[in-house]
């Protein structure tokens, strides 16, 4: 059985991140010279929980979806990213451009993330809407 985990669990890898596969499907992919390319892109949603993200572009999976006129679904086959194992893609350096582990530091009560190359790697530019809307309130 499997266990269940208690708690937070967090993972180095943000929505809104720049990354590139360093495994799987999409690791080989080949550009017209017939050179590997591995594919970059953002990463769309974050699952810590079972170590999934969604990457934006990457494992289109088709999804044939019936359509139900009474909630005005519209039918047809739908294209979508699926989760890819957290273990598949890793952060971009700023720095190099080349994928990186992260460590994180504490420097004057604030945690950042550092990539490889000792630069600090920065936030993920995207704010939930909930906290924009009460951020413009005050």
């Amino acid at each position: 059985m499997k266990t269940v985990k208690k708690g937070t669990i967090r993972s180095k890898i943000k929505r809104g991140d720049q990354v590139v596969f360093i495994a799987g499907r999409e690791y080989n992919r080949f550009d017209s010279a017939g050179k590997r390319q591995p594919l970059r892109g953002k990463v769309i949603a974050v699952d810590p929980i079972n170590g999934k993200v969604k990457v934006e572009g990457a494992m289109i999976m088709k999804r044939h979806r019936k359509a139900v006129p009474q909630m005005n679904v519209e039918g047809g086959i739908i294209e979508q990213e699926a989760w890819v194992n957290i273990s598949n893609v890793a952060l971009i350096d700023p720095d190099t451009g080349k994928p990186t582990r992260v460590k994180y530091e504490v420097k004057d009560g604030k945690k950042s993330r550092i990539a490889k190359s000792g630069k600090a790697i920065a936030e993920p530019q995207w704010v939930r809407k909930a906290k924009a809307e009460a951020s413009d309130e005050q």
